[in-house]
């Protein structure tokens, strides 16, 4: 045999490299992904380097034209990573598992189809009977992010959301702090030889958290009120440095409000309204030009003297103090806040295809089975039936029952 002939014969027995494919998913999803309609809504459920891994396990995905330009994501970015752009919104609705950010008007809800899995945002203190009774009666799974859990369990969607919340409010006090917006003309934080800014915060959660740590960083003074010893003591662990903290005694508060430059209202409510904190008598006596930031104003407020505002027109003044209560400070940073919410989302539909579909999925993951408050139709939260004074089931239960 010539050496020729021998290289080639061993040629053919040598290894060969090759890229190894990726797997598919055990079951393809048709995800659709909607405009989002809702006042104020900037965000969009999936970005095009989500869409492009869906795609690579064999899902398909059809968004909305122009459902990612508020957050700077152009159509051309989706179809380039494989999804399908559709001008039809009934298409849309028409896929078997609809994600999108807030929750779903009613005429949203009658472009469904029966037997659908949602995924969205449903606050029960913002929802609405006459929407809840619509997804029912077209047997719906509906599974609402504020309940969502991850696998140490936090309400993971909700943590990532008021990260970026309490680290905006403080930008946004910076703002109005400037002469930019007619405020007193500080710089938040301070400098050599001049006073630091003052800032009080009342909520030790992961919105107040990450607010310290913001205004911290800028060399603010910040004193933080809560009514849980144990969010003080978590907090200040977590920010790593001293802070003031005190649980709310009102006259300690209103003494810090009344002198402060800027307070920040971050107090939370399991279920309902979020509780008053601060009165008009207070916020009349606060230094003037003084900025107050609400972002509890979604559940009512924690100011007497909160009312709300737009993403337009974001401010007002009483007693000569910058009021600023928008609802949804998240979607005022829109693209960052959606890169948070995917990276949530996109690991959540990858393995809803690895089960095999939603509803081996809620058999399978407890921390999803929290997050369901329709199943096929039937109402499974007990707070949502409370507050409806509709009778619920126990989801357990029920996927017992159908197995």
């Amino acid at each position: 045999m010539s050496d020729m002939s021998k290289i080639a014969h061993k040629a053919i027995f040598q290894p060969k490299e090759a890229l190894a494919s990726v797997g598919k998913s055990r079951h393809a999803l048709k995800i659709g992904v909607p405009k989002e309609i809702s006042f104020q809504e900037k965000r969009i459920a999936l970005t095009p380097l989500s869409v492009a891994l869906l795609v690579e396990y064999g899902h398909e995905i059809v968004i909305e034209a122009g459902a990612g330009e508020a957050s700077n994501f152009l159509d051309t970015h989706y179809a380039e990573q494989g999804a399908r752009i559709s001008h039809d919104k009934q298409e849309v609705f028409e896929c078997d598992l609809v994600v999108k950010i807030a929750s779903p008007t009613m005429e949203e809800v009658n472009l469904m189809k029966n037997r659908q899995v949602l995924l969205s945002s449903h606050q029960p203190s913002l929802m609405k009977l006459p929407v809840l009774q619509a997804l029912m009666r077209k047997q719906i799974t509906a599974v609402s992010y504020e309940y969502l859990q991850d696998e140490g369990g936090h309400l993971t969607v909700v943590r990532a959301m008021s990260e970026i919340v309490g680290a905006t409010s403080v930008l946004i006090a910076a703002e109005y702090l400037s002469n930019i917006f007619d405020g007193k003309g500080l710089m938040l934080g301070g400098i050599t030889g001049v006073p630091p800014t003052e800032m009080v915060i009342i909520g030790a959660g992961t919105v107040g958290e990450y607010a310290a740590r913001a205004a911290i960083a800028l060399g603010a003074q910040v004193k933080v009120f809560d009514s849980s010893v144990y969010r003080l003591r978590r907090l200040q662990n977590n920010v790593g440095s001293r802070v003031f903290t005190s649980t709310i005694q009102p006259i300690v508060l209103n003494k810090a409000v009344k002198s402060c430059d800027v307070v920040i209202g971050a107090v939370r409510a399991k279920n309902g309204r979020s509780p008053c904190i601060i009165s008009e008598d207070t916020v009349s006596n606060m230094k003037p030009n003084a900025v107050l930031i609400d972002v509890s104003i979604d559940q009512g407020g924690c100011f007497e003297t909160s009312e709300v505002t737009t993403h337009d027109k974001p401010v007002f003044r009483k007693y000569d103090v910058i009021h600023y209560c928008v609802p949804n400070i998240a979607s005022r940073v829109a693209r960052t806040a959606t890169y948070a919410f995917t990276n949530i989302m996109t690991p959540l539909l990858l393995q809803i295809g690895e089960c095999g579909g939603m509803n081996n999925m809620i058999w399978s993951d407890k921390c999803i089975r929290s997050a369901v408050y329709l199943y096929q139709g039937m109402l499974t939260n007990k707070d949502i039936a409370e507050k409806f004074n509709l009778p619920s089931k126990d989801l357990d239960l029920i996927i017992v029952a159908n197995q």
